[in-house]
């Protein structure tokens, strides 16, 4: 009898110890097309166990015993429960396509979660479904068609992604990360677009924060957060091939490999993935010739004017010549963008990441160490502070992480740059020119010739006054009046050519002939010139800087339930950071031994209070950079749930800017100014209107002159107040809505001043500055935005958001604050997914197609003196149509960016940006 009851224990403790490690296998498929749902989420009712499918719609999930019961989900389709009793049991699971449910909302191709519904915050996103739908020529474009979002093109390869405003073509306030890495270059402190990013391919979704967010990010998460997740190898396994054609030679190509392998026991305990990109491309040619804006020579003018993109035909006060009949005002030739940049737009991205389960018996709950690395180069425009031709750049970036999903992770990474043969484009025209003639020279040899050489032409005109007998002021009036005539002026053009043609011509000791573009002589100056650095005579740049980052956070769940279905969620963390710049002085003041690198760390800390109907957050976080005091950023929010579809927010958030390397060491000369990073002040510049007065006056009286000092750079803050609503009307109309209300102090801008030496009682010399410094006033910004999705048909959704910003402040600070934004700007679009139609008498239930319009507002872009200027409105369609063949596992897409080709200027000083036409097809081998 006792061994009969102790077999009987043993057998139960075993069918215990069995049940505990119990496997279960399935998958998820669409109910109506029978296409497998990737991502698909898998729960242990009751528990927190569970998984989520991979690219075949399969899953693997161990339970602690049967009879269990399981919960499937998806967005956008109702949820379902199964009574699970026997490890054989059909696990094939058939979601019905309900596109709205109770807790998640979907209008097909932008999908809201039940997460995203209830944050605190703007968050919009792009999965991969949005991705292969959106009609943008990739997915990074594809950001542009999202509700509060600013997308400018600087050139093909340089795209910025900015919100509510301050939209600069150096997005310092905007943080972009890839798998929680911050990947902004070392040396800039901002990110280069997706230069150095993921490729198409192994994005699994973006998710775009908008609005301050240090409080959750750290600092520079100031205007949003563009937050990039890639592909997990253990759950989207297989090869992934895609290749795009388009317009401007455009031929881009990717290909993606993932694997997980199985230890002794069959599971899963190591995978990986390999990413290769490549992207080519004739760039957009910046080929803007009108006068540069705010400048007073238009294009009559004979003597030449300021063009946007003519470089070294800046003005220039000693080429003024009023009492030389007909030679007036006269400027250098200069030279255009296209003959100084390269517009062979190249990317090369490839990236390895190894994931290691340390405990491979708890599938997706086991503890994983990530391993990888990326690397990127190429050669594109970027547009900052001139136009730059970044030229064989490089960037490598590594990690290794310990992770626990949803329970703690502690990464670290490094990112190197180099900057390769990168140059200035505007300073090799100014150098290429100083070769010729020095300004000095070029003035005088001009005014020589035209006395010389062209006066005489005039003179032999046979109505040339001879005013016999006239006295001098006389004859001096006549002639004027003879040179102002309708005849005369109409051949000034022509005599203005035929003098640049003969000062082009060395005429006197130490100058050279004009360089000509396209010949071998102006090839061999120019490699010369940018392949020697700045600062020694060229204008090719050295950076080799690099950072370095640790982050760790814990997340408590649950850590106190006052009553049921009430629970307090906390999370704290920390990171470090360092900053090693390396310019050699071409960029930054990091010569003569001065050691510019820099740290900072910062410790944060929150909780959410999960009640029904009622989400409660607070957090606060504190950052150190070592050349500024302790900053603390706070952030509350309340969402209120009263139906499971309709949420309403209220959230006050805050962020910290610290001021960017360039902010405290820039030393760079664009030419008509300075630019001059701010760490320890600047005294007694004079003020640009009291020297245009006083250079005005007939005797210049130098006493009349305003002079003013700029406090040493602080870091940025602002505190932001916002109010939501997201809803679901009826059963097919999805809004969210936002306004917003933001106030910032010390805001960092720029101040322009001169610097002004003087010579007994004169003004011998000048130079002017643009120095980085905080605003003295208050600034303040509002903005509201509402989108809307509209499902209808069975297959096809309308979708529409439009967007207000507007920067309040109106102040006598002298801070330019370059907001750079439209006030007004929407976004209209129409997409369909798995419309049945036939295909060579065959039916096929996955053809997708989308239509979407961008409007954008006239608005003033404030970059460089250069660069300053209005942004006219415009209009942009994008299209796209695609569908997929099976049996060759492949997608088809063709498409067009700016489909009526209406060419517009995205940022002043950049090129018009007009049709880019575009095929690909993406295949893709799923391993089981």
């Amino acid at each position: 009898m006792r061994l009969s009851i102790v077999i009987t224990t043993v057998w139960l403790v075993l069918c215990g110890n069995l049940s505990a490690q119990t496997i279960l296998n399935g998958s998820i498929v669409d109910g109506q097309t029978g296409d497998p749902l990737i991502g698909a989420s898998i729960l242990v009712k009751g528990t927190t166990t569970g998984t989520v499918t991979d690219i075949d719609g399969g899953w693997t999930l161990t339970v602690s015993g049967l009879p269990t019961i399981l919960q499937f989900s998806y967005i956008g389709f109702a949820p379902t429960e199964l009574e699970v009793t026997d490890v054989d049991q059909d696990l094939t699971v058939r979601l019905g396509d309900n596109a709205i449910t109770t807790d998640v909302v979907e209008v097909r191709g932008r999908r809201i979660s039940e997460k995203q519904q209830q944050a605190a915050l703007t968050v919009e996103t792009l999965d991969a479904i949005a991705i292969k739908e959106t009609p943008a020529a990739n997915f990074y474009d594809g950001l542009g068609s999202l509700k509060d979002v600013d997308l400018t093109a600087a050139s093909l390869g340089f795209k910025i992604v900015n919100t509510r405003g301050f939209n600069s073509t150096n997005p310092v306030r905007s943080l972009q990360i890839i798998d929680g890495v911050d990947n902004q270059s070392p040396g800039l402190n901002f990110s280069l677009g997706n230069f150095l990013g993921a490729s198409e391919l192994d994005v699994n979704r973006v998710n775009l924060v908008v609005g301050a967010s240090s409080a959750f990010y750290g600092p520079n998460a100031f205007n949003g957060v563009i937050a990039i997740e890639t592909k997990d190898p253990f759950l989207q396994q297989g090869l992934s091939v895609q290749v795009k054609a388009a317009e401007r030679e455009l031929f881009e190509g990717g290909i993606r490999w993932a694997q997980a392998l199985k230890n002794k026991s069959g599971r899963e305990w190591v995978a990986y993935k390999l990413n290769l990109f490549g992207f080519r491309a004739n760039d957009w040619e910046a080929d803007n010739y009108d006068p540069v804006f705010g400048t007073d020579l238009s294009r009559d003018n004979p003597g030449g004017y300021d063009a946007v993109n003519r470089y070294g035909d800046e003005f220039n006060r000693s080429f003024s010549f009023p009492s030389v009949n007909g030679l007036g005002i006269i400027r250098r030739p200069g030279y255009a963008e296209k003959d100084l940049v390269d517009y062979n737009s190249e990317n090369l991205k490839a990236s390895v990441a190894v994931h290691f389960r340390l405990n491979p018996e708890r599938s997706l709950e086991s503890t994983e160490l990530l391993v990888g690395s990326n690397y990127s180069t190429g050669t594109t425009v970027y547009q900052g502070d001139n136009r730059f031709s970044l030229k064989d750049i490089r960037f490598y970036q590594h990690k290794v992480e310990l992770r626990n999903r949803d329970n703690f992770f502690l990464r670290a990474y490094i990112t190197h740059e180099d900057a390769g043969k990168s140059y200035d484009p505007y300073f090799t025209a100014l150098r290429l020119q100083d070769l010729h003639k020095t300004d000095g020279r070029w003035q005088s040899d001009y005014r020589n010739t035209w006395i010389r050489d062209i006066q005489p032409q005039v003179n032999n005109l046979e109505n040339f006054p001879e005013c016999n007998g006239c006295s001098i002021p006389e004859r001096r009036q006549a002639e004027r009046e003879f040179y102002a005539s309708p005849e005369v002026q109409a051949l000034l053009p022509g005599l203005h050519d035929q003098a640049r043609e003969l000062v082009a011509m060395s005429s006197s000791f130490g100058t050279q002939d004009r360089f000509i573009p396209g010949t071998a002589r102006f090839d061999a100056a120019f490699d010369s010139i940018t392949s020697t650095l700045l600062g020694q005579g060229g204008t090719r740049f050295f950076d080799k800087s690099a950072l370095y980052h640790i982050h760790g956070e814990k997340q408590f769940r649950s850590v106190w339930q006052p009553q049921e279905n009430s629970a307090l969620d906390l999370t704290i963390g920390g990171n470090f950071r360092q900053y090693t710049p390396n310019s050699q002085g071409t960029i930054l003041l990091d010569t003569m031994g001065r050691n510019i690198n820099t740290s900072e760390f910062g410790i944060y800390g929150g909780g959410t209070m999960n009640l029904p109907k009622v989400k409660l957050s607070a957090s606060l976080r504190a950052d150190k950079n070592q050349n500024f005091d302790l900053l603390f950023s706070p952030a509350a929010s309340v969402v209120f749930s009263p139906q499971p579809n309709t949420t309403f927010r209220a959230s006050f958030s805050s962020a910290i800017r610290n001021p960017t390397l360039n902010d405290q060491y820039l030393f760079y000369n664009v030419g008509r100014a300075i630019l001059l990073g701010n760490i320890d002040g600047v005294k007694d510049l004079v003020t640009v209107q009291s020297f245009v007065d006083v250079i005005s006056m007939p005797i210049p009286d130098v006493g009349q002159l305003d002079y003013f000092d700029v406090d040493p750079i602080q870091p940025e803050k602002v505190r932001t107040f916002e109010v939501g609503a997201r809803s679901t009307i009826g059963k097919s109309l999805y809004v969210d809505a936002t306004y917003y209300y933001s106030r910032y102090t010390d805001f960092i801008g720029f101040n322009l001043g001169l610097d002004v030496s003087i010579f007994q009682g004169n003004l011998s010399d000048q130079q002017a500055y643009r120095v980085a410094a905080n605003a003295t006033d208050i600034v303040t910004t509002q903005g509201f935005s509402i989108g809307s999705n509209f499902y209808f048909a069975n297959y096809f959704s309308f979708n529409g958001n439009y967007s207000w910003n507007v920067l309040n402040t109106q102040t006598d600070d002298p801070i330019i604050p370059a907001f750079n934004t439209p006030e007004h700007k929407f976004n209209l679009g129409v997409s369909g997914r798995d419309i049945p139609f036939n295909l060579f008498g065959n039916p096929v239930n996955s053809l997708g197609a989308s239509v979407n319009y961008k409007w954008v507002d006239t608005y003033l872009f404030e970059g460089s003196p250069q660069f300053t200027g209005p942004i006219q409105s415009y209009g942009m369609l994008d299209a796209q149509i695609n569908f997929t063949v099976p049996r060759i596992k492949t997608t088809f897409k063709l498409g067009a960016s700016n489909l009526l080709d209406n060419q517009v200027f995205q940022v002043y000083g950049g090129p018009r940006i007009g049709r880019l036409a575009y095929i690909s097809a993406t295949y893709n081998l799923v391993k089981r």
